[in-house]
């Protein structure tokens, strides 16, 4: 039995391992695009495209190692919750990554142009969900409720930006037509960054159903 436990322990470790990767890339990719969008630099926005495929074989490591254990181990209560969580989390993870992907796309759809406005409001909303990103993964890794509260309330400082911005670029198009195709796809962006802290909410959200059993709504 002892032996048992001690295989399951090391398979939860080496999800918890792989997890915490796939945050870091995550969280990599969303700070990389963003460095390539302010600078328009378009060869490092195709890397970050380039790289995606990385994080799905993460998701997908996951998934074996979780299935495995399931399979073999017969896992109940908190355990099972556990794995179940890790799935939820990685998938999570995976598209947080497609969304910095879609960051990413756009600096390559602008294809070096000027920017028409300096970017203040999208990289500070990028700087808190990045924060979001860690202190998520790291309230699974320690089980810290708190901190998962704490990571979904930064959420409300992410909309409120992403308003904002979403009127100055509307201003930003009325004052000059010309504006609209780019103002468009910067729109775009700070919608990428809103859902992706919407999937770290998510994570957090995943944290406390696994310490309390019950599914609590941090999107309020």
């Amino acid at each position: 039995m002892m032996v048992k436990r001690q295989e399951f322990d090391h398979g939860l470790e080496e999800i918890t391992q792989l997890l915490v990767e796939m945050g870091g890339r995550t969280e990599k990719a969303l700070i990389e695009s963003m460095e390539a969008l302010k600078n328009t630099d378009v060869e490092t926005a195709k890397k970050i495209v380039q790289s995606d495929s990385e994080l799905n074989q993460l998701e997908e490591k996951i998934s074996e190692i979780g299935a495995k254990l399931i399979a073999t181990q017969q896992p109940v209560a908190k355990d099972l919750r556990r794995i179940l969580i890790a799935f939820k989390i990685s998938s999570d993870l995976e598209r947080m990554g497609d969304l910095a992907v879609d960051i990413a796309k756009v600096v390559i759809r602008l294809d070096g142009q000027p920017l028409i406005k300096p970017l203040l409001d999208l990289p500070r909303m990028a700087d808190i969900v990045a924060v979001m990103i860690r202190e998520s993964l790291h309230s699974y890794v320690t089980e810290n409720v708190d901190l998962a509260y704490k990571s979904a309330k930064d959420d409300d400082q992410v909309d409120a930006l992403y308003s904002q911005i979403i009127r100055e670029l509307f201003s930003l198009m009325v004052e000059n037509p010309k504006t609209v195709g780019q103002a468009m796809l910067l729109s775009f962006v700070g919608r990428y960054i809103e859902r992706i802290a919407d999937h770290a909410t998510n994570i957090a959200e995943s944290v406390v159903y696994l310490m309390t059993g019950k599914r609590p709504d941090l999107n309020q």
